[in-house]
């Protein structure tokens, strides 16, 4: 993790984790995406982000994007409001340069200084074990996998649901005093 720096992502930042994510859709597992999308449609992703007050985060070193990360929302519903579903992708070049172990802990502290209470991670194909390892090392559990949910390369794929409790479990919501 030497040199890494991570920090909020800028509009500067878009391309390249464009870039970065459009290599996880046409060759991995990561997202059940098939077609990546287009700079425009990632510009909004970021935007809706960053509209719902959560973190869309960098790791660079040496001026160059390795990875990101971002949370949204769980679900949609209003009891969900506390609960928040990580995302991470990494450039193919650095995987396993410890860029993934840099941006989830902050992720995480950004969204427990929010007042978010439960982080999801909807990991795509159990055979993703750096991500699973990954989560684990920073205290998410494993809650359960869907089995042959996703169809992508020609073969069925299963999601890991994985989970981690921000803050105190026994704190009252933000704004509730």
């Amino acid at each position: 993790m030497d040199g890494l720096i991570v920090r909020a992502s800028t509009e500067a930042d878009v391309a390249r984790c464009a870039e970065i994510y459009r290599h996880h859709v046409l060759h991995g597992t990561a997202s059940f995406e098939v077609d990546p999308p287009d700079l425009a449609e990632m510009r909004k992703r970021r935007a809706v982000v960053l509209d719902l007050g959560l973190p869309h985060l960098v790791a660079e070193r040496d001026g160059q994007v390795l990875g990101y990360a971002y949370a949204g929302n769980w679900r949609p519903r209003p009891a969900y409001k506390f609960s928040v579903e990580d995302s991470i992708y990494i450039d193919k070049d650095a995987v396993g340069q410890g860029v993934g172990r840099a941006l989830l802990p902050v992720l995480i502290e950004h969204c427990t200084a929010l007042g978010k209470r439960q982080m999801v991670a909807v990991i795509g194909d159990s055979a993703q074990t750096p991500s699973i390892r990954l989560h684990a090392s920073c205290g998410f559990e494993m809650v359960g996998t869907l089995k042959d949910i996703g169809f992508k390369f020609g073969r069925w794929l299963d999601s890991v649901l994985m989970q981690r409790a921000l803050g105190s479990s026994d704190a009252p919501p933000p704004g509730s005093r």
